[in-house]
Order: structure tokens, then sequence, then C-alpha cells
């Protein structure tokens, strides 16, 4: 199935009025040929929800929905294919099929991510050009973690640099611990930052002295470390983080874009006071209740949330009541 010509066209003039891409100095500290160019992650990016049907098929129909809603809010881009967008789950054509659809709803200026973490080099390296040739900027490329005792700093080195070498578009290293159980480490992090093609990072472990670190160390080469979580957002922009990829965008984006802004205008006082606001709905939709609870809580705002894909199962009614709570106590319903 494929977006309407329809539905791109009326989404091209909302999308093309957010802020162009800036690009950015190239590192020359590869012997790898760098890209013709980079790309700018400043700013906020939903990893969008995969909307499927009561049958647990993708729901086209629902997902440009979704996307005709956010088209107002002036997301630096959108994320297909992470783990918010229940990758795992998804067959390698899916994957692609949802890619291209959301790629023709959007403007050429318009930034695009993409998933193509897999377990082995060659299958990252092979989807990651499959990402390309669908309309990917760039892709975000997780951890490969299921021999994690393997895993070392150089064997995850040698990975992401031979991932970057071939890949036609810039790489987005990924560290998801609580997915993973594998925090990608430090000592690799600002190695690979040294490779033209690996543009920068989400973490999204939570510790803001090691996202302190990675901008405070990476900064005089260019290199972009994301936010991974809106929960600690305004800590990770006051250490020198450059946007933030963060699940709870997909409910609350047009708030998420405006504490970017607070931040980016030293409105800090006010930053303070909204991120406070969203710390608890964030948990709510992550560690908590994870992706049901984000679809159910998209419900309510105007998204199409819908079910699952199995074995994740939906809230129970109690828990439904407890996230709506959360989301009410904080002034958000």
């Amino acid at each position: 199935m494929v977006l309407s010509t329809r539905l791109a066209s009326s989404l091209r003039p909302a999308l093309a009025a957010l802020c162009p891409a800036v690009p950015l100095q190239r590192r020359g500290l590869s012997a790898s040929p760098a890209p013709e160019r980079t790309i700018d992650l400043r700013g906020i990016f939903p990893p969008l929800a995969t909307p499927f049907s009561a049958t647990q098929e993708v729901d086209y129909a629902q997902l440009e929905g979704n996307l005709c809603r956010y088209a107002s809010i002036p997301f630096r881009g959108l994320v297909v294919m992470g783990s918010t967008g229940e990758f795992p789950y998804l067959s390698p054509r899916e994957r692609l099929e949802v890619v291209g659809c959301v790629r023709r709803a959007l403007p050429r200026d318009r930034l695009l991510l993409a998933g193509s973490g897999c377990e082995s080099t060659q299958a990252t390296i092979e989807l990651t050009g499959s990402m390309a040739e669908a309309g990917a900027d760039a892709v975000l490329v997780v951890t490969p973690c299921y021999y994690r005792g393997a895993m070392t700093s150089a064997a995850l080195v040698q990975h992401y640099t031979k991932v970057a070498d071939a890949s036609p578009i810039p790489v987005v290293l990924y560290s998801v611990p609580a997915n993973t159980g594998l925090d990608l480490p430090l000592e690799a992090v600002l190695t690979l930052a040294q490779h033209p093609n690996i543009i920068g990072i989400k973490d999204s472990g939570g510790d803001v002295t090691r996202i302190g670190l990675m901008a405070h160390k990476t900064k005089q080469g260019g290199f972009q470390v994301l936010s991974g979580s809106a929960g600690f957002l305004l800590a990770s922009y006051a250490l020198g983080a450059s946007g933030g990829i963060c699940t709870l965008a997909n409910v609350l984006g047009s708030q998420l874009c405006q504490l970017d802004r607070l931040c980016r205008e030293g409105c800090w006082q006010e930053a303070r006071d909204l991120q406070h606001r969203l710390i608890e709905p964030n948990v709510a939709v992550t560690r908590q209740f994870g992706i049901p609870g984000l679809k159910k809580a998209m419900e309510w705002f105007g998204y199409y949330g819908g079910p699952c894909r199995a074995p994740l199962a939906p809230l129970s009614p109690s828990q439904v009541e407890e996230l709506r709570s959360t989301f009410s106590t904080n002034g958000w319903l």
C-alpha cells in the first residue's frame, strides 16, 4: 500500500514550513571518503509508533492520518523503525514499506531517520543500503546484543566502522541498554565519533554525566549527541546535546518542541517548569507501560494508537486508569 498523491501534496506545504537543514562542517578524521553532505540533527524527532489493524497488519491508512496530524508540529524530522516502532516485530519487507510510505509524505528538506540495526554486520549493511534506497536521510543503528558477552568495545567499533564505510547515508549510533542489556561504551563512542560518516548518537541510557562527556569530548568535530528520552531532555541540552529522539513526542510533540525552543533561548526557568510536567508521563509511556501505554495515550490526544503486535499485550483496565491519572495530574488531560 502507498500514500496517496493527495496526502503527499497536502503534507508538503505544512512540513516545508519547518526549519531547514543546516550543513555542518565535515570531520576529516578517517581514511574513509566523506559523504557529500551531512545533516543537522538539532531539534525534536518522534520515533513513530507503527499502527496495526485489528488483525495486526500494518495499517497504512492510520499511518497517513497520524502523519497529517504531525504535519503542523515543528519537528526536525521523523524516526521510523526505532524501538517505539516495534521494529523487531516487522518483516524486512514491512520495514521498507513503512519507510517508503513516510518518505513520500515528507518534502526532501524534512529529515527521515530509519532504524537499520541487525545482529550481524552483513545484515546491517544490507538493510542500511535498502533504507537509503527507500528514502531515509540517515540510519539509526542499534547495538547488536544477542551475543552481548562478546560485544567488546573493539568488536563494536569494528561493526560500526564497517557499516559506516559501506553506508551511502550518514549513520547515527543508538545505545538503548534497557532493551539490549548493552551500553555502547564511552571509549567506543569517542572512537567512532571520528568517522566522517558517523554523525551522532541517540543515547537512551539516562546517564547525563555520560551525555555531557560525549558532548564535551566530541564538540570540536561536529558529532551530535541526541537525548533518547523526554525525561532528561533539559539536562541533556544543558550539557550540550543537539536534540532529542523522544517517545513522548508521539503524544506531546508540540510541548517537547516548546521545551526545545525554551532551552535554545535560554529560558531555563520556564523550561524547567515544563520539563517537570513531562517526567511522569514520559516514564509512564516508556519504562512503566511501554508501547501499549504509548498507543493508549495517543488515542486520548487525537492520534491512532491501536493494538501492538503480539506478544505485546494491551493494558489492563487498572493500568489504563493509572496511565490516565498520570497525564491528568500533570495537566495534560
